[in-house]
């Protein structure tokens, strides 16, 4: 159950991120909170949708590049500089508001500047996992560290919303800031670990450059393989569709009147369900079959049980339904990961991580914006309710346009 925990630098990582996530999480709950009570209630919506489109924003623009600085760059040493730049983030943030912030263009700006730099951390650090366990485990490590993230889930927003109770929003970022320094101390410790990727097939010793033909490598491998791009829509549409998560401050304070400690609670529901399906996925992974057909059943559930949340008007029924939303989350990240990293070269990994965050970052920080302005027009209830209806339509076209993704098995299975 825990094989990959025997490869020292992965167990390192894999502790250090668990801390990290925790701070970066709680964070991200207690932005959204802190935004809310910085604007009026009748621009709060939009407020909140907002906090999206200055987190994708940036991932777009560096996108293409930080998957070949993966790609072209000792992988453990981006991720170095990457994790120091966001906790003086973080830092910057924490000051900032013990300091008496009263304007929100600040958290948005000190937002935008931590996405950037977790731009590039991202395909850093995905490549680099291939390179920490054996290929043999790689699937045990994925679903280790979608545990280790919907844990980090559970705890961050869950103690976020402790802390913003009892010693305000300032000491979440705080918090955060010193979260980072862990992961940077298992950065540190590691031993052996390769500094480049591995030798493309032809026998150069790196594929990528900083260069337009290595971005246009990646763009090209990523597009015309099938099953990746079908993975990759499914990400985008799911979670812009379903973006929920941006509302839940609307939804405690006003639809469910369950304060902050209530929204720290449902902003962790998600990561409880997905914890759960974790569990059961470290063990079923490697035995599981048709993993194309449980793939898409589990976008669909999310979608499912995103319309009833936003039906809801019982917090435990809410938070029920939250949790639903991680647990098919959860179970099609798991194969989403996998299918991509078995099915693309170690020199390209880098480049379709880049690739590949634009969908699944920029579906859930645009799907925020699309949710701020549907609540802003029509309600919170239509916002999301409308959300998850558009998540199953576009999961079913995807599923009937790309047969190979239903037909996608375990490799010998």
């Amino acid at each position: 159950m825990f094989a990959a925990l025997q490869h020292r630098n992965f167990r390192l990582l894999w502790l250090g991120l668990l801390i990290s996530f925790s701070g970066s999480l709680m964070q991200t709950a207690a932005i959204l909170w802190h935004v809310s009570l910085l604007v009026a209630p009748e621009r709060r919506a939009l407020a909140l949708g907002v906090v999206g489109l200055v987190r994708v924003v940036p991932v777009v623009i560096f996108s293409i590049i930080s998957g070949i600085a993966a790609d072209v760059l000792d992988r453990r040493r981006v991720m170095l500089a990457t994790q120091t730049v966001m906790a003086a983030l973080a830092a910057a943030l924490a000051i900032l508001t013990w300091r008496g912030l009263g304007a929100v263009w600040p958290v948005y700006a000190l937002a935008a500047a931590s996405s950037a730099a977790g731009a590039f951390d991202l395909p850093a650090r995905q490549a680099l996992i291939p390179n920490l366990v054996p290929r043999e485990h790689l699937a045990n490590a994925l679903s280790l560290n979608t545990i280790m993230f919907q844990i980090a889930a559970v705890c961050g927003p869950a103690v976020g919303g402790v802390v913003i109770v009892t010693l305000g929003v300032g000491w979440a970022y705080g918090l955060n800031a010193g979260s980072f320094v862990v992961v940077i101390g298992a950065l540190l410790a590691m031993r052996d670990v390769p500094s480049r990727p591995a030798r493309h097939p032809h026998g150069e010793e790196s594929a990528a450059a900083f260069s337009w033909h290595s971005a246009m490598e990646g763009l090209r491998f990523v597009f015309r393989a099938p099953l990746i791009r079908s993975t990759m829509l499914l990400d985008f549409f799911a979670t812009f569709f379903s973006s929920a998560t941006a509302l839940l401050p609307i939804y405690a304070q006003s639809i469910l009147g369950v304060g902050a400690n209530g929204y720290g609670w449902l902003y962790a529901a998600p990561a409880a369900g997905a914890i759960l399906a974790s569990a059961v996925m470290v063990r079923a992974v490697d035995l599981i079959n048709a993993r194309g057909k449980v793939l898409s059943a589990a976008v669909l559930a999310y979608g499912l049980a995103t319309i009833a949340f936003g039906l809801s008007r019982s917090f435990w029924l809410s938070f029920f339904c939250l949790a639903a939303t991680g647990a098919g989350d959860t179970v099609s990240m798991v194969f989403r990961g996998l299918l991509r990293q078995l099915e693309t070269p170690d020199h390209l990994r880098g480049r379709m991580t880049g690739v590949n965050m634009i969908f699944f970052q920029g579906g859930p920080q645009l799907g925020e914006l699309e949710a701020g302005l549907v609540a802003n027009w029509f309600g919170a209830v239509v916002s999301v309710v409308t959300g998850g209806v558009g998540c199953v339509i576009a999961t079913l076209w995807i599923v009937a346009k790309t047969p190979e993704l239903t037909g996608y098995r375990r490799e010998g299975g």
